[in-house]
């Protein structure tokens, strides 16, 4: 499971977290997250979302 960030505000997107209070599973992975997801604080698009380094 992998961790994404966003590069504007810095939201983190657990895949083994998800987002549950936001619609999206605990277990899901980032593949599966809907393409039209945008970040919760500052709207930026999924895509640019980055992979965190552990």
């Amino acid at each position: 499971m992998k961790v994404y960030v966003c590069p504007v505000c810095g939201l983190v997107y657990d895949e083994v977290a998800g987002l549950p209070e936001h619609g999206i599973p605990a277990g899901t992975p980032w593949a599966q997250v809907p393409e039209n997801w945008r970040c919760l604080h500052c709207n930026i698009g999924k895509q640019d979302f980055v992979p965190m380094e552990h």
